[in-house]
């Protein structure tokens, strides 16, 4: 197989490859509980490599849901006033202004990006593979890895970063840092820091949904409207970190082609499996000495083709992650 430096562009047409050899009857794995997790920890002690590919799956075991209490906490005001009873449908409901558009996406990307994940798992993760020769490529755009240890030059963001901006400038193709802008915008809502530096709902629970007009963000470049740097779109901006990411990413795929490498697949769903699960499936089927391994919670499995050279364990990523230890 020819690798080319873009790992993106790569994995896209593994994934299609995969869609297309797979399409065919699954299996859940040979194993006992027992024997998955014995078997799944003696890969991550004997194989040469180790591959990771989450999804939103492993985010929401470490915490990071977007319902109930944390929705709750920090949009009762917006679910009062307009209905919705989670975080997905705020950042896409038709404000009336700017103003109170940014005023919602500065509380998500603060408590999705700059707030710590409620539970260890990511660290936990890293425990298992700091010593070994890892690459990780994610759909998640919450940077808990990075946060947890993870080396910044083994990590593949595809879908992009919420602590980003973009313009809507198709010329300008770079990306910006929000966090400042992220810290005066919640600041201007009635965010109090505590102790610990973190910022909070205040006691009488009384904040404002906007922002002052001032603080819309607007491109260094040329003025022009900012959005965030999300794969939604031919629009999405893949600028220089992406690229290289990309590229690393492929590099490492080449090092270990045909070589004793796990695929550990974590928390990945059927969104988009183009980018993670089927390529993961279709590098397993061409290399003999490769072991998949899908940890999920009520969807883990693996095509019949692969059966003999698979993992698969159902159940709390955060749980598995802790007995691995």
């Amino acid at each position: 197989m020819k690798w080319i430096a873009n790992g993106y562009q790569e994995t896209i047409h593994q994934g299609i490859a995969g869609l297309k050899k797979f399409n065919g009857k699954l299996s859940f794995g040979s194993h006992t509980r027992e024997e998955a997790l014995f078997k799944l920890k003696h890969e991550l002690e004997t194989a040469e490599a180790v591959l990771i590919g989450a999804g939103a799956g492993l985010s929401t075991a470490a915490g990071f849901t977007y319902s109930g209490e944390r929705f709750e906490k920090y949009f009762f005001d917006f679910g009062k006033k307009y209905g919705f009873r989670d975080m997905y449908s705020g950042g896409f409901y038709p404000y009336s202004s700017e103003e109170e558009l940014w005023a919602y996406w500065a509380r998500y990307i603060y408590i999705n990006r700059y707030l710590d994940a409620l539970k260890p798992v990511y660290h936990e993760l890293f425990r298992l593979v700091k010593n070994k020769d890892y690459f990780v490529i994610t759909t998640n755009v919450d940077h808990c890895f990075q946060k947890a240890g993870f080396d910044k030059k083994r990590l593949f963001y595809t879908q992009g970063d919420y602590g980003l901006f973009q313009s809507v400038n198709p010329d300008i193709r770079r990306t910006f840092d929000n966090e400042q802008w992220v810290i005066h915008a919640i600041q201007s809502q009635g965010f109090v820091q505590n102790s610990e530096g973190i910022y909070e709902v205040p006691q009488n629970q009384k904040l404002l949904m906007k922002i002052p007009s001032e603080l819309i963000p607007k491109c260094p470049v040329d003025g022009s409207n900012m959005t965030m740097n999300l794969r939604s779109d031919d629009s999405f901006v893949e600028d220089e970190g992406w690229h290289r990411a990309s590229a690393a990413y492929a590099d490492f795929l080449h090092r270990h082609e045909n070589r004793h490498i796990l695929f550990l697949e974590i928390g990945v769903g059927s969104n988009t499996p183009v980018i993670i699960k089927y390529p993961f499936w279709q590098m397993t089927s061409t290399n003999p000495k490769a072991v998949y391994a899908c940890l999920n919670n009520n969807e883990a499995y693996c095509p019949q083709q692969i059966k003999s050279q698979s993992v698969c364990i159902d159940g709390d990523c955060s749980k598995v992650i802790s007995l691995l230890q």
